[in-house]
């Protein structure tokens, strides 16, 4: 199993999660995050003080895939993430040692499989 960690811009968001849920993988999380990395601050003026603001406002997404599947959600990601400019974000692939479904007690890849559409609510 592996846990993809992306970092994106806020626009990305809704294609990448429209594509996941399109290709039966509607399980993720999403955090609204701040950082700093190559992409400069944003100079701001404010009542005639000048403040840079050095993090940037971010989505964290987060989705844990079978490893067969790892592919298909980062080439998903970098699709609809990708501009080419600094701050397009970062992707980050991560070991999931076990996953265990909470309401059945499930263990194994099981917990995580892609969902049929007719599983999926409208």
């Amino acid at each position: 199993m592996k846990k993809i960690e992306a970092y994106i811009r806020h626009e990305a968001f809704e294609p990448i999660r429209s594509e996941l849920l399109e290709k039966g993988f509607p399980s993720l999380s999403i955090t609204e995050v701040k950082g700093s990395g190559r992409q400069k601050g944003i100079v701001e003026h404010y009542r005639g003080s000048t403040l840079t603001v050095n993090v940037r406002p971010k989505l964290k997404v987060e989705v844990v895939v079978e490893d067969k599947d790892k592919s298909l959600v980062v080439e998903t990601i970098l699709k609809h993430a990708r501009t080419g400019a600094v701050g397009d974000g970062k992707i980050f692939v991560i070991p999931v040692e076990e996953a265990i479904r909470i309401r059945t007690g499930e263990e194994g890849d099981v917990v995580l499989q892609a969902h049929d559409e007719a599983e999926i609510p409208a």
